[in-house]
Formats: structure tokens, sequence, C-alpha cells
């Protein structure tokens, strides 16, 4: 993540929040089933990370500038590729997973700029059902979709206003719906813009949040939004607004350090980035307590059981 100008110990159960290194029980139930793709950021990876902490799927970005590897990471429809966006390069990719080969980028590496084929800090790459790919382009204050030929189709947003009628405050999230809808959380303004299926505004929710990052939806038509700062929160609200659940710890394993993005589970759990704390966690909703978590609180690291710095997430169901 980055700003607009520049800048608990598991349950009882799951054992202390160091890595694992012997062989463990598979706890599916926390992860609601499901693998966890996370973009470790800091070490320049993407890893796919079953339900019992293996890693089952690795690719290293190559010839970058430290941490500039993926912020996000997102698999296709078909789960056969993954969409990542390099936002301190610049840059998106879309990698094949079998073959780890990238087969479409868009941006040019390292360079920022608002002209065909540039982008200043794109974050939230995320795949369409038509073969398009939207993309918060933070910098240039817009929201576009970009073709598989390179063009771009749509944009909301006056690409380098950011501020006035019909503009972007600093996109840093843009959650296609299952309607056609667009869930678009800007930090200079700290809202919740929502636009139907033509790209017209719907709904704007002022947030009561410092800096809100990648908005979700829940099962109940309310939103999930991660505040990031230190320390963080994550709150869910309604489409009027009013905050519904709220996990915000001032003390203890469960303080949040700049959590980028939180997401539901099927089982109305939450899981979330913890970015500065090196680590993925699982939040029981009911007792906000931590029951799963990938990475060591607060040390950041390579090997097994590490993190640094993971900035993104997706999920993929247990086969």
């Amino acid at each position: 993540m980055l700003t607009a100008n520049a800048p608990a110990r598991a349950a009882s159960w799951a054992g202390p929040a160091v890595p694992w290194l012997a062989p463990r029980p598979i706890w599916s139930a926390p992860t609601a089933g499901n693998n966890v793709l996370i973009a470790d950021r800091g070490n320049d990876r993407l890893l796919l990370v079953s339900p019992d902490r293996r890693v089952l799927w690795e690719y290293d970005f190559a010839g970058l500038p430290r941490s500039a590897g993926a912020d996000d990471a997102f698999f296709a429809a078909d789960g056969k590729s993954v969409v990542v966006n390099l936002e301190h390069w610049q840059t998106i990719e879309v990698i094949d997973v079998a073959s780890k080969q990238v087969t479409w980028s868009y941006g040019v590496p390292g360079r920022r700029g608002a002209k065909p084929g540039y982008l200043d800090f794109p974050d939230d790459a995320y795949p369409l059902a038509n073969g398009d790919i939207l993309v918060a382009d933070i910098r240039n204050c817009r929201v576009i979709e970009i073709a598989p030929d390179k063009s771009i189709v749509r944009q909301y947003g006056v690409t380098g206003r950011c501020s006035g009628p019909g503009t972007l405050a600093s996109p840093n999230g843009d959650k296609p719906l299952p309607n056609g809808h667009i869930l678009i959380s800007t930090i200079r303004d700290h809202s919740l813009l929502e636009l139907d299926q033509n790209w017209m505004p719907v709904r704007r929710l002022p947030l009561p949040l410092h800096y809100p990052s990648d908005p979700q939806p829940t099962r109940d038509g309310n939103y999930l939004v991660a505040d990031y700062v230190h320390p963080g929160r994550i709150i869910e609200v309604d489409p009027a607004g009013k905050v519904v659940w709220d996990y915000a710890p001032s003390s203890g394993d469960g303080v949040l350090n700049r959590p980028s993005l939180a997401v539901e589970l099927a089982d109305g759990n939450i899981i979330a980035n913890d970015d500065l704390n090196h680590r993925v966690i699982v939040i029981d909703k009911l007792s906000k307590r931590i029951i799963w978590q990938y990475g060591v609180t607060g040390r950041a690291g390579a090997g097994p059981g590490y993190l640094s710095i993971p900035d993104g997430l997706d999920l993929q169901k247990v086969k």
C-alpha cells in the first residue's frame, strides 16, 4: 500500500505464532476450506499456502528493486492464471500458474506516467469475466478497464485530477461485484464509492477511517474496509454507512499494523493482510480472536512460515 502523497497470538489449538517446522494436522476450518494466495511484496514473491500452512506454489519476481514485487494478486476465474499489480514497479502482469510465465503485461517498468500504456502506482488489478483487467491507478486518480489489446475501454475519474465533480481522490481499491457494480475506496477523502454496471455513481459513503483500503462485499450486502494505519482497524458498514462490526484491538497480539485487505470467508469469519506485522490472519467474527495465522507477528522473513509485507490475498477452494 502507498499513501496518496508518498508514504495475537493464534487461538490455543493453533499453537504459538512461530514458523511451523514439524508435521501437524490439517486444519481446514479456519480458512473455510481455502488455500490462500499471498502477495508477499517484501520478498518479491507470490505464495499459495494451504490451510495447514504448507507452501503449495511459489512464484518469485526477478530483476526488480527490493519490495517492488506483487502488491496484490487475484486468480482468474479458471484458476489457471494470476493477475498481479506491481504498484512500485508501475506494471500489471498476468502469470500462467502452470508454466510460471508472464503472458501479458501493461505499464512501463519503473516509469510512472499517464499516457496510454503507462500507470502511476496501480493497485488492485482484478481480472474480469470478459477478459479485461480493472485497476485503480492511484496517482492518476482514476479507475480504468484495460482490454487484452491494451486499450483503455472504460475510465472513471479524470486523469491527473483528484478533486472536484466526477473525480476520484486517489483510489486504491476497485472491487468488481457479481452484479457488475464496482466498489472503490478513495484515500484522500476517506470514502467508499459504488458505481453501477454503467459506471455511474449509485452510492458514496464517508468512512470513519484514516486510510480506507480495498473494500469487499459481505454476504449480508454490507462492506468490509481495512484502515491502513497503526494501530489498524477493520470495519463492516451497511449501505447507509453505519458500522455494524469493528475489529480494532489497542493492545496485545491482536493489534493490527497497517492492514490492507479484509475478506469475509464462507463461514462468516474474516481473513486479512496485516502488512507490517508480516502476517495473514483469520479473525473469528464473533469472539474477535485470531484463529489462524501465516507469518510471524512483527518479524519479517523469507524462510518457512515467514512473510515480509504481505500486501494482498486471494482464495482458492481446496480440491
